[in-house]
């Protein structure tokens, strides 16, 4: 005789009808069933302590006297795949624990592997087997669900491709991507298309984002991109500097998920799939341009105002009614990525980054300084410590601060004729008056040499023995500093300058051999040219 199993609400309903004093014929009658079963049902609850008439039946009643009149199922006998199994038991569960490597093998690799033994067995019935006999458990089939997140609380970015289309700058078929940027609470999203998948793509499609929601979320759960996470880490992921310094910028926490773990940003992960195949596929499209001035729409009219799936509400009115508000505040201008980059200090007392050139002082030569540079400053550091700024270059222009370099050196490297006058005129009134003559001309770049050693014949010399022997020089016109030089070594700037007054010469009348007339051009008629 078959066995059909009761259910625990049919037994509660015998023991309620029984507490109001309903006879037996009388359940029966009402709840089909037999006379001995409602003998029975009201037998093992008397047993469990139940007065009828007295106590008020109970759902855990009613489950109790369910399990003491639920047969138990005999013993069967294994059927044909477990049989076959059993003689393999040992070796499926040395390939499913190996010891050798670092996991098990598959259940559909152990299903091949007892093929070539000959021992060919459906894989539910093997997976059933291993199950039972083999302590092998499918947590893949195990999920929680996490709870739901505040308003304004977390976003969740995500790279997908979209397809191919026409590049008017490459002037070429080019791959488009989408930056999916999901809020978590109301599900509203934000569509960035891009070429390339770089940090500076990345930040833009945020910015972008931030302006659309009109706020910024408090935490930006992504996948590890290599565009921003150096070092992917399931505890201590180590975060690319720019990208760290943006989330500082704004004000949010990067949450990078798991390596190879969708599951860790399911709510962008599905929207992959939805943008590809609601909005891009399908259309004609022009070029990137075309495709985000759609897409902005699209996230407004489309995919804002639809049901979603699992909140069952619309994602743009949920966003607008409770997680805009909850958003902070944009109050910050748009952020300009920078560059960074590690430079060695050339003996020139200068560092090449990004093509250009910017100079370090002396203190810094051979040493390496990390670089960082955006659209207008570039800032040298050393160990954390700010040690140059310079305006930022384009490639192969220089930015040079003269003071990094020594004093010694800062007057050759300026070449600045008027600084070289100023600087001999601090040694003598004679040198200052000699080095101006000698700057003096449409092209004293010529002569700065000559410049340079005259200031070291200072240095060497004495100022007092130089600027003697430069006015003896500028007496007798000697605009030469070699001059000057034969004059000191010979001491001769101590010998005295005989200088006479100039006065006019007289104005002689001139005289001829001939005649005057013969100077004229055109001669008088009569006369002869012997």
């Amino acid at each position: 005789m078959a066995y059909r199993e009761v259910d625990m609400w049919e037994i509660l309903e015998v023991l309620q009808l029984a507490g109001r004093g309903e006879s037996i014929s009388s359940i029966k009658r009402a709840t089909g069933r037999s006379r001995k079963s409602v003998r029975r049902y009201l037998r093992l609850a008397a047993k469990s302590g139940w007065k009828c008439g007295i106590d008020e039946p109970t759902e855990s009643l009613a489950g109790r006297v369910q399990q003491q009149v639920r047969p138990v199922a005999a013993e069967s006998a294994p059927g044909t795949s477990e049989a076959t199994l059993w003689p393999h038991r040992d070796r499926i569960r040395s390939w499913l624990a190996s010891e050798t490597q670092e996991r098990g093998l598959r259940l559909t690799k152990v299903q091949q592997l007892l093929a070539r033994l000959g021992v060919q067995v459906p894989y539910s019935s093997l997976h059933r087997f291993v199950v039972k006999h083999c302590g092998f458990a499918d947590h893949r089939r195990l999920t929680v669900r996490r709870s739901d997140c505040r308003p304004g609380e977390m976003v969740e970015v995500d790279f997908g491709r979209l397809g191919v289309i026409w590049d008017p700058q490459s002037n070429r078929r080019r791959v488009l991507h989408a930056l999916i940027v999901t809020l978590g609470y109301s599900r509203h999203m934000y569509v960035h298309v891009t070429h390339s998948q770089k940090l500076e793509d990345l930040i833009e499609g945020l910015e972008d984002a931030w302006e659309f929601f009109g706020g910024v979320a408090s935490r930006v759960v992504l996948d590890n991109l290599k565009a921003a996470v150096v070092k992917a880490d399931r505890y201590a992921p180590v975060f690319q500097r720019t990208f760290a310094e943006y989330a500082t910028h704004r004000g949010f926490v990067i949450d990078a998920a798991v390596v190879r773990h969708p599951k860790g940003k399911p709510i962008v992960e599905r929207c992959v799939q939805y943008v590809r195949e609601n909005f891009f596929r399908g259309e004609q499209w022009l070029d990137r341009e075309h495709v985000q001035r759609n897409a902005v729409q699209w996230c407004r009219s489309i995919a804002g105002m639809r049901v979603h799936g699992t909140t069952r509400q619309q994602p743009f009115a949920v966003f607008e009614a409770e997680e805009q508000p909850a958003l902070q505040a944009l109050d910050k201008p748009r952020f300009d990525p920078p560059s960074w980059g590690e430079c060695a200090v050339h003996p020139d007392h200068h560092v090449q980054f990004q093509k250009a050139f910017y100079s370090v002082p002396t203190g810094w030569i051979g040493k390496r300084v990390w670089v960082r540079s955006d659209r207008k400053l570039v800032r040298l550091y050393s160990r954390g410590e700010l040690i140059k700024t310079h305006p930022r270059m384009e490639a192969g222009k220089r930015s040079t601060d003269f003071n990094d370099y020594p004093k010694e050196k800062s007057a050759y490297a300026l070449r600045d004729p008027h600084r070289m006058v100023h600087a001999a005129q601090k040694r003598g009134i004679h040198v200052g008056s000699f080095m101006a003559q000698l700057m003096s001309g449409d092209f004293p770049w010529s002569r700065l040499r000559q410049g340079q050693k005259l200031l070291r014949l200072c240095d060497k010399y004495g100022n007092g023995r130089v600027d003697l022997a430069c006015r003896r020089a500028m007496a007798f016109e000697l605009n030469n500093v070699r001059r000057v030089e034969t004059i000191v070594r010979n001491h001769l700037e101590q010998e005295p300058v005989y200088t006479q007054p100039h006065t006019p010469a007289p104005i002689l009348p001139l005289r001829f051999v001939r005649d005057p007339q013969s100077f004229s051009h055109q001669p008088s008629k009569g006369e002869t040219h012997d």
